[in-house]
């Protein structure tokens, strides 16, 4: 564990110069004696090539030593190399599995993209109800690109009745939470309602950031 988090400060560089090598080196120590974390993070380290050079088959060994310990970061980010073909041949069947493990143990990002995996039906049968729980799930947690997603399940109606009130609704929080994509479909649904219902809609988005501030 002090190892690990010797690579952390190193990595980060807050109290003392950031160092990737060293950083590296320190993972390094912790992820042979079987850490977890130190795996995930030395996967890190050769996926952006930081403190070592880069090598997406390094990344990807490294990813799936800590995911399949468990570690939920590793398994989002080894269903990522399997999304991308990124150090493996690309398998959406092995992706899908592997957010699955990190979005059941509550990662949102990896919840975001069991919900794209459903919603395009990328290594499971196409599926709008499970695309929409998941959605919901990760939004819940601020993932903006989830609450991006829910925007254009109510705009179409995938999943649920559509609603444009509900998805102006998602649509400028995922906008307010920093997803610039959104900005064009905020403009496009407020053509769709009327003055009072965008003032509803957004006394609603503020209470909904009063309950989930920005970190």
């Amino acid at each position: 564990g002090a190892r690990f988090l010797l690579g952390l400060i190193y990595y980060e560089g807050k109290r003392i110069k950031k160092d990737y090598k060293e950083a590296f080196r320190w993972y390094k120590t912790a992820a042979k004696q079987g850490f977890p974390e130190a795996q995930c993070r030395i996967g890190i380290c050769y996926e952006n090539g930081e403190g070592v050079k880069q090598d997406y088959n390094e990344a990807f060994r490294w990813y799936k030593a800590a995911a399949e310990q468990g570690d939920a970061d590793a398994q989002y980010a080894l269903g990522l190399c399997y999304s991308n073909g990124e150090g493996v041949k690309q398998d959406d069947n092995e992706a899908f599995r592997w957010y699955k493990a990190a979005a059941e143990q509550g990662l949102a990002e990896a919840q975001c993209n069991i919900g794209r995996c459903y919603f395009f039906g990328e290594g499971v049968k196409q599926d709008y109800n499970e695309a929409l729980r998941w959605f919901e799930a990760a939004a819940e947690q601020s993932d903006e690109n989830a609450q991006f997603y829910l925007g254009v399940c109510y705009e179409n109606g995938n999943g649920v009745i559509q609603n444009y009130k509900e998805a102006y609704y998602w649509y400028l929080i995922a906008y307010r939470n920093g997803n610039k994509n959104a900005e064009q479909d905020v403009k496009r649904i407020e053509n769709k309602l009327t003055d009072q219902q965008k003032q509803e809609v957004q006394a609603r988005v503020n209470d909904w950031f009063k309950t989930h501030p920005k970190e």
